[in-house]
């Protein structure tokens, strides 16, 4: 029996989104809001209003403004027709996908959304091919066509099972052709789209204001009329906004802190709810094979033995965050340990017998690069932190950097970071999206990594099966290599937190599988 009493509380309330789904229904509602923009704060500001310059965080924006081809309703685990009216390999070979438009179909300007749009907004990915872009994830396209208005034909130059993914990711969105060149990005602050909402002004780094695509036609039912996003460099002015009544929810970039404390608090001093969910957010560090010292496998594996994962997520996120030994998190099939099998708990002992075994004798001097603006305001103290291991052992000197993102981003993809962190958040819900994007002479990391058992046996034979139940194996000889190579060493996995004042709904369905909120579910409680 649903009893009230049970299910609203006045203290900062946590729960997982499944239970609330199927729960008491804390934050849901169905009422559309007619009550002002919602106000959405998160950390995670765009580095570019173009889909074809992106593979980062800047998808979160994407997903709400442009429109895909497949998308994820709520519930969904795999990718269902958005701006598509139906999708489909046409081959046993998975190698010919086609889909079929929507009728009527227009970008907020008004211009037609046809097949042709479609294939100018693939192809100018691959042709404009920004370095760590999305091109990365069309290697298995050969050529696009559009037979008629309403018929896209994708044809791939080898099976690839997870196409539909790739075409469900924000970088896929489609764009306008007279507005988006075909060979440059486009500049400014204005987006034309067909997603649910438009972008009405942008401020960049600090807020995105959007109202209501009335042009719209795609799956989601939108429960608002407008939502204001504003962008925050930190995670504790962002909780005080929240305090304050300035915002009404926070996603992304919430401190371990701060989690913490909304968890504990008391029904005199908020009014709070928060969201916990399992997440796939993944960060790790990256070596740059081209530095004197970083690309010195013996130096490499040096680390990775040193690296204490557990007093980073019990110290610096105060268990906000678990461990992670490969570069497949826990949940997806194909996760391994692989880390923690080769080297076991960390010992200074076994990192210096590695060390020497390669004559390698003195100090080993590394500069590890941070940014300060992305990945929550626990950066810089988890910098410090793999600062005071490494040279606790002895063995190291550690000098540390740090840039804003979008600098960041510029130095990585030009190489100038001989160890750098980064964070991964999935472009979709499947192993293969945490090895494909990292590996190759072109990747998501503007660093090449040349795998070529990987890229050229491993990936392609997993891609021909439909069943991803049916690829352990290849993921975990994947695994293997990426291990052995010690290119890329993973340090934790996150969990998702969504803090809401208790006047709003639908957070706890408002996460797609690659943890993007889809602000169209969030809407105010009208009556109890």
């Amino acid at each position: 029996m649903f009893k009230r009493n049970r299910c609203l509380r006045r203290v900062a309330a946590i729960a997982s989104l499944a239970s609330l789904v199927s729960g008491c229904g804390v934050l849901s509602s169905d009422t559309p809001d007619d009550e002002g923009p919602i106000i959405v704060g998160t950390t995670s500001a765009p580095s570019t209003l173009d889909p074809a310059a992106s593979w980062d965080s800047s998808w979160e924006l994407f997903r709400n403004i442009y429109q895909t081809l497949l998308s994820y309703p709520v519930g969904a685990t795999t990718p269902q027709p958005d701006a598509a009216e139906a999708c489909g390999f046409s081959d046993s070979s998975n190698q010919v996908y086609r889909c079929e438009l929507r009728e009527g179909l227009t970008f907020s300007n008004g211009d037609p959304l046809d097949a042709q749009a479609v294939k100018h907004s693939i192809d100018r990915i691959r042709k404009i091919n920004v370095n760590g872009g999305p091109a990365g994830l069309l290697g298995s396209l050969e050529r696009v066509q559009a037979p008629n208005d309403r018929e896209v034909v994708f044809r791939l130059n080898k099976p690839d099972a997870t196409f539909p993914f790739v075409l469900a990711t924000p970088a896929m969105s489609i764009v306008a052709p007279d507005d988006y060149p075909e060979d440059a990005l486009r500049e400014g602050g204005d987006v034309v789209g067909s997603g649910p909402y438009v972008l009405e002004s942008y401020q960049d780094g600090k807020q995105a204001e959007l109202r209501r695509n009335d042009r719209y036609k795609g799956f989601a039912e939108r429960r608002n009329e407008a939502v204001t996003i504003r962008y925050f460099r930190e995670s504790a002015p962002m909780v005080k906004a929240l305090r304050d009544q300035q915002i009404d929810l926070t996603y992304r970039g919430l401190a371990a802190g701060d989690v913490i404390s909304l968890q504990t608090r008391t029904a005199e001093e908020q009014e709070l709810q928060l969201v916990e969910g399992t997440g796939t957010d993944i960060s790790y560090l990256v070596f740059n094979p081209k530095d004197p010292w970083a690309g010195k496998k013996p130096v490499r594996q040096a680390v990775a033995q040193i690296v204490d994962r557990a007093a980073i997520a019990h110290k610096i996120y105060k268990d906000t965050v678990d461990p992670l030994y490969s570069m497949v998190p826990k949940g997806l099939t194909g996760h391994t340990t692989g880390f923690f099998d080769d080297y076991g708990d960390p010992s200074v002992t076994k990192a210096r017998a590695i060390l020497t075994g390669a004559g390698i004798t003195q100090p080993v001097p590394l500069t590890l690069w941070y940014t300060t603006d992305r990945y929550g305001s626990e950066t810089a103290a988890e910098f410090e932190e793999l600062k005071r291991q490494l040279e606790d052992s002895g063995l190291f000197t550690v000098t540390l950097k740090s840039r804003p993102w979008k600098t960041y981003v510029e130095g990585y993809q030009k190489g100038e970071y001989p160890v750098f962190g980064r964070g991964w958040f999935p472009d979709f819900p499947d192993a293969d999206n945490f090895i494909a994007p990292f590996v190759g002479e072109q990747n998501a990391l503007g660093t090449p990594y040349p795998a070529p058992r990987i890229t050229g046996d491993l990936l392609p034979r997993s891609r021909r099966e439909s069943d991803r139940a049916n690829v352990v194996k290849e993921f975990e000889q994947a695994q293997r290599i990426l291990v052995d190579d010690v290119r890329l060493l993973p340090l934790w996995q996150g969990r998702q937190y969504v803090a809401a004042s208790r006047d709003i709904s639908g957070a706890e369905r408002a996460l797609d599988p690659s943890t993007i909120m889809m602000l169209w579910e969030l809407s105010r409680k009208t009556s109890w």
